[in-house]
C-alpha cells in the first residue's frame, strides 16, 4: 500500500489560457499551455484548483494514481468483510 504522504484526491486539468495581446500566436490557436491544475471537489462548494508547475506533474500524476489504489484495496477489504460476515451469519 502506498504511504499516506504520497497520496492525492483530485483530478488533473490540462488547459490552454489566450493571453489577450493583439497579434500573439494564441489568439489563432489553442492559447498558451498546455497548463495543469489540481481540482479538488467538496461536497456543497465549488471545486478548488492549485496550479501544478509542469516540474511538479510526474510527481503529481503518481500521488494520483496512489489514491485510487488505495481505494481499491480498500473496497476489497470491504468484500472481503461481508463475505466473512456473511459466513458467520450462515453457521
Amino acid at each position: 500500500m502506498p504511504a499516506l504522504e504520497t497520496l492525492l484526491r483530485g483530478s488533473l486539468i490540462e488547459r490552454y489560457k489566450r493571453c489577450g495581446k493583439p497579434g500573439c500566436k494564441c489568439a489563432e490557436g489553442p492559447g498558451h499551455g498546455p497548463k495543469y491544475y489540481l481540482s479538488v471537489s467538496f461536497p456543497g462548494r465549488r471545486p478548488q484548483m492549485d496550479y501544478v508547475p509542469q516540474a511538479d506533474y510526474a510527481d503529481v500524476t503518481e500521488r494520483l494514481a496512489n489514491y485510487h489504489r488505495v481505494r481499491e484495496i480498500i473496497e476489497e477489504i470491504c468484500e472481503i468483510n461481508r463475505e466473512l460476515l456473511r459466513r458467520r451469519e450462515a453457521l
